[in-house]
């Protein structure tokens, strides 16, 4: 895999795609917490990981953005405070001039309205009509990793959001899961026409055969027959 993954490369598999092949390839999944939603509904982002740690004023993400490629996906770590905002559109505007891909924001952005009519992809934990009342010193790795709720990213991770959430990648591997990605992908695609052609769910993974063993062998999983059977659900 190329250092760099365009998001042609990416287009495609959605996060739950990215987040099951991270199982099949022995990746841990780091998906941020389920409160960290795009601003815009149907809104997508995928990218290289362009950290900024905020720290009360606009100027480390304007330094963020003279570091960054285009493709890159600013992501704004706020300590997931929801007493300020700390992305609004003038920096959504400044960071689409830089051709980035989208923001992800660890807290709260302002200027609903005109960041949906920008129309770049911003994923945040909501809206809030204050800006920063704050001004804290910036450590001297401010642009080197950001924290998103558990997970602590930097350039060497890749990110992807959709209407499901916002997962991180590792560069390293990340062949790998992309291709169990498209794998699951055609496999479930595959079983959804046929379930829309009449063959259920439980034909094709011939579930009455599962149940059958299982009674012999109460330790048959049903993620073993899966594998068994090639099926993609659950795995």
């Amino acid at each position: 895999m190329q250092d760099r993954l365009n998001d042609d490369q990416l287009t495609g598999f959605t996060t739950p795609h990215l987040a099951d092949a991270c199982l099949r390839a022995g990746v841990p999944v780091r998906c941020a917490p389920a409160s960290l939603r795009a601003v815009v509904a149907g809104s997508r982002a995928s990218g290289r990981v362009r950290p900024a740690q905020h720290v009360g004023s606009v100027d480390i993400f304007l330094e963020a953005l003279g570091e960054a490629s285009p493709g890159d996906v600013l992501v704004v770590d706020n300590a997931g405070r929801l007493d300020e905002a700390c992305v609004g559109d003038l920096i959504a505007l400044e960071t689409k001039a830089a051709g980035l891909a989208g923001i992800v924001i660890w807290g709260l952005h302002r200027d609903t309205r005109e960041i949906a009519a920008i129309g770049l992809p911003v994923f945040s934990l909501g809206g809030f009509p204050t800006g920063p009342l704050r001004l804290n010193a910036r450590g001297p790795d401010a642009l080197q990793w950001a924290a998103v709720g558990p997970h602590r990213v930097s350039t060497s991770d890749y990110v992807v959001a959709d209407d499901d959430g916002v997962l991180f990648l590792p560069r390293d591997g990340l062949a790998d899961i992309v291709s169990f990605a498209r794998k699951i992908r055609d496999t479930e695609a595959r079983q959804a026409e046929a379930m829309a052609a009449g063959t259920s769910l439980r034909q094709q993974l011939r579930f009455d055969d599962y149940l059958s063993r299982r009674r012999g062998d109460p330790t048959y999983a049903f993620r073993q027959h899966l594998r068994d059977i090639a099926g993609a659900i659950e795995e």
